[in-house]
C-alpha cells in the first residue's frame, strides 16, 4: 500500500523562528529613506521617537538580516498558536483537475484569526518595555485592531482603535471583539478628532479610509499631554513586514518536510505584510539559488496601488502628518470603492514590497470583487475554511496559476498564504449570493 500524501504538515514547539528576517539587507536597491515634506532631506531616527518606542525604530531603520525576537516575544506567539499549519488543498486540486501541488499557510489558527499578531505582540512588547501606557491605532476590515487589541491586552497596555467607518458598518462582531479585548474603538472618521471633524465637515457621509483613520490615531499620540501614548501600524512599515516574517520561515521549514520547494508563491497586498510575511525569507532564498520561485502579490482593482499606481515619494496618511515614503500610491487623497476586503483599502504600499516590484522580482495583479469571492467560494466547498475577503484574493491568483499549470500539464508547487478566516465577513459572502455585491 502506497504512502499517503501529506496534507497537514505541522511544526513542533521549538520550530518557532528566533529572529526576523530582514530584507532590507539584501535588496538590489537600498530602501529610499523617509524624506520631510517641507525640506525634502531624509528624516533622522529620532523624529520617529515621539510616535514609536525606540527598538521599533531601530528596527524601521535597521539593515541587519536577522533580528533577534526576545523569548517574551517569541513565547507569547508560541502561546498565541505558532507554528501555524501548513495544508494541501487537496480537494481544491481535485476539482480544479489540476497536476498542480497547492499549498497554505494557514494564519487563522490563532486566537484573533489572521497573521496580524505576528506583529501586533513584538510592538505591543516593545512598548511595555519603554513604559508606554496606551496605543493608539487604525484598522480596515478590523483584523489589525482585533490583533492589537489582544496584544495590548497580553502586556498590560491601553489600546485605542479608530476603524474604517464602511468596515465598522459592515463588520459589527470586529467591534465587539475588540471591545472584548478590552480596546476603545472609533467609526472613522470620527468627531474624536479636529481632522477627523474637519473630514465630516466637508462630507458627513464620507465612507473613510485608512489614511484618514491613521492621521486620526496620529493625532491623538502628538495632542496627548501625557505623552505616556505611542502609535502602532499594522502594516506598510519595514519593521511591520519583518515582523511577519515568522510566516515564511516556517513554510520553508514545512515545504522541506513534504519535500518540495515552492515555483510560485503568492500573498494579498494591502499595506503589504501579508505578502512579505511569507514572501521575503523565500526570495531570501532564491537569491541564494534555493528555488527559483515566481513571487506574486494580489491586490483589488478597485485600490490598484501598484498594476496602476506611481512608484513615488507620497504621505502614508491623509492629512499628511507622516514623513515621505517612497512607494507605489495611488494618492494620499484616494479613496477607495467600499469593498468588503477592508485591509486592502489602503491608497499606497510597503517600501519594501514596492521594492521588490520596482526591481521586478515580484509580480503584481489586480482582482475585481465579485471574482474574488466566487474564490473563496469554491475554497470554501473543497478545503471547508471560509476564507476571509483579503485572503481570497491570494485563492483566486492560486485557482489561477493551478489552472495554467493544467493547461500547460505542469506539476508545480503553488504555495499561498491564507491570512484569516471570514466568520466575521459573511454579510460579504450573504451579498455576493444575493447578487448585490458592486
Amino acid at each position: 500500500m502506497s504512502k499517503p500524501e501529506r496534507v497537514k504538515i505541522l511544526l513542533t514547539e521549538d520550530d518557532v523562528p528566533k529572529d526576523f528576517y530582514n530584507i532590507a539587507a539584501d535588496l538590489k536597491t537600498p530602501l529610499a529613506p523617509p524624506i520631510h515634506p517641507g525640506t525634502k532631506e531624509p528624516v533622522p531616527q529620532e523624529a520617529f521617537y515621539p510616535l514609536f518606542p525606540k527598538e521599533v525604530v531601530r528596527q524601521e531603520y535597521s539593515t541587519e538580516r536577522f533580528i533577534p525576537i526576545p523569548e517574551e516575544v517569541r513565547d507569547a506567539l508560541l502561546r498565541s498558536g505558532r507554528p501555524m499549519p501548513l495544508f494541501r488543498a487537496t480537494r481544491l486540486e481535485k476539482h480544479l483537475k489540476t497536476p498542480a501541488k497547492i499549498y497554505y499557510k494557514y494564519e487563522g489558527a490563532n486566537p484573533c484569526g489572521s497573521h496580524k499578531p505576528n506583529t501586533a505582540i513584538a510592538q505591543a512588547y516593545y512598548n511595555m518595555k519603554e513604559g508606554v501606557e496606551k496605543l493608539y491605532t487604525e484598522t480596515g476590515a478590523g483584523q489589525w485592531g482585533t490583533a492589537l487589541a489582544y496584544s495590548t491586552m497580553l502586556f498590560g497596555l491601553k489600546c485605542e482603535v479608530f476603524m474604517v467607518k464602511v468596515s465598522f458598518e459592515q463588520k459589527p462582531y470586529r467591534k465587539a471583539m475588540i471591545e472584548t479585548y478590552g480596546a476603545t474603538i472609533h467609526s472613522s472618521p470620527s468627531r474624536h478628532t479636529e481632522f477627523g471633524k474637519k473630514v465630516l465637515a466637508a462630507k458627513p457621509d464620507h465612507t473613510g479610509s485608512l489614511g484618514i483613520a491613521i492621521s486620526e490615531a496620529i493625532e491623538k499620540v502628538v495632542t496627548d499631554p501625557t505623552h505616556k501614548s505611542k502609535y502602532s501600524l499594522g502594516s506598510v512599515l519595514n519593521h511591520v513586514m519583518l515582523h511577519q516574517t515568522v510566516i515564511g520561515q516556517e513554510v520553508r521549514a514545512q515545504l522541506a518536510l513534504a519535500d518540495t520547494k515552492p515555483d510560485v508563491v503568492i500573498g494579498c497586498i494591502g499595506g503589504g505584510s501579508n505578502f512579505a510575511g511569507i514572501a521575503t525569507p523565500l526570495i531570501y532564498d532564491k537569491m541564494k539559488g534555493k528555488n527559483n520561485a515566481e513571487f506574486i502579490a494580489v491586490e483589488p482593482a478597485s485600490c490598484p496601488s501598484t498594476t496602476k499606481g506611481k512608484f513615488e515619494y507620497d504621505f502614508g496618511d491623509t492629512a499628511g502628518m507622516t514623513p515621505l515614503l517612497k512607494m507605489y500610491t495611488l494618492g494620499k487623497d484616494y479613496v477607495p470603492s467600499p469593498i468588503h476586503a477592508g485591509g486592502l483599502r489602503y491608497h499606497g504600499m510597503a517600501p519594501v514590497v514596492s521594492n521588490l516590484i520596482a526591481e521586478g522580482m515580484v509580480k503584481p495583479v489586480a482582482y475585481e470583487q465579485k471574482e474574488v469571492f466566487e474564490a473563496g467560494v469554491t475554497f470554501a466547498r473543497t478545503e471547508g475554511i471560509i476564507p476571509a475577503p483579503e485572503s481570497a484574493h491570494a485563492i483566486k491568483a492560486a485557482i489561477d496559476q493551478a489552472l495554467l499549470c493544467k493547461k500547460k500539464n505542469e506539476a508545480k508547487t503553488i504555495v499561498f498564504n491564507l491570512s484569516g478566516h471570514g466568520l466575521l465577513d459573511l454579510v460579504g459572502y450573504q451579498r455576493y449570493f444575493e447578487g448585490k455585491l458592486a
